[in-house]
């Protein structure tokens, strides 16, 4: 799979980015603290429902999200650049999420809040 981390969302209502301005798809910037490293993020990450590495680089990491019921695969992108965290939450399949994503988002800062890694 393609890393798309720094691309904006598509048009369907299923993605939310930090890289992308437009207020259905955008979510707040995450701002890194000086302890946080990519394996760090990865450790809160992975406390997400349904989590497991699909891929990592050198700043980057892939993790598939799979639903409980219906076994629906989302992937969220992460990135670090500089002393920010680059997030990207997309489902692979169908129109709408249902807000899953954004929810995704909002649970992976809180994590990472709890952890002391962002701001």
């Amino acid at each position: 799979m393609t890393d798309r981390s720094l691309l904006p969302c598509g048009n369907k209502p299923n993605c939310v980015s930090t890289q992308d301005n437009r207020d259905a798809y955008n979510i707040e910037p995450f701002r890194l603290t000086e302890r946080a490293n990519l394996n760090l993020v990865e450790q809160a990450a992975l406390r997400l429902p349904g989590a497991k590495l699909a891929e990592q680089q050198d700043h980057y990491l892939r993790i598939e999200c799979t639903s409980k019921i219906m076994r629906f695969v989302d992937d969220l992108e992460l990135r670090i650049e500089g002393n920010s965290l680059i997030v990207r939450s997309e489902s692979r399949l169908g129109y709408s999420d249902f807000g899953v994503n954004r929810k995704r988002a909002d649970q992976l800062r809180e994590l990472l809040k709890a952890d002391n890694l962002i701001q």
